[in-house]
């Protein structure tokens, strides 16, 4: 668990979940075939890592990256169903956030987007709490 306070902790996942929607729009927009796919999925996975974070600011990283692909995971699953394809054709945000068709290797880049958002995390904790300790010797 990370010893920033609450608040510190909520704006930097608000503002992760910015640049994280920002890189999907960029990626789809500079990008095309497997690494807008793949690129997007993983940056799914850290948005919801990022909106974990935000939701419970004194998440551990590991608990916010698991959170973050079991729901990637659910959602991606669920696409076995008719349910998120027909949601899907309704929606242009239910095809966003549930997709319509169900892809294997999606779950791989889950994994990979959960990883990125638990080094981040972990990194950005490490580094905090090093700043703590420093202010503590003083």
């Amino acid at each position: 668990m990370c010893r920033a306070a609450p608040v510190r902790t909520r704006l930097l996942a608000a503002g992760a979940a910015v640049v994280t929607v920002g890189a999907g729009l960029g990626l789809r927009a500079v990008a095309a075939g497997d690494v807008a796919k793949y690129g997007g999925d993983a940056l799914y996975t850290v948005l919801l890592y990022a909106l974990v974070v935000l939701a419970v600011p004194r998440v551990t990283p590991l608990a916010a990256a698991a959170s973050a692909l079991v729901v990637s995971w659910v959602v991606e699953f669920s696409q076995l169903t008719e349910v998120p394809a027909e949601f899907s054709q309704r929606s242009a945000v239910a095809r966003l956030v549930l997709g319509s068709t169900f892809n294997p290797p999606d779950l791989f880049w889950y994994v990979a987007g959960a990883a990125a958002g638990w080094l981040v995390h972990t990194a950005g904790c490490s580094s905090r709490s090093g700043t703590a300790s420093r202010r503590e010797e003083r």
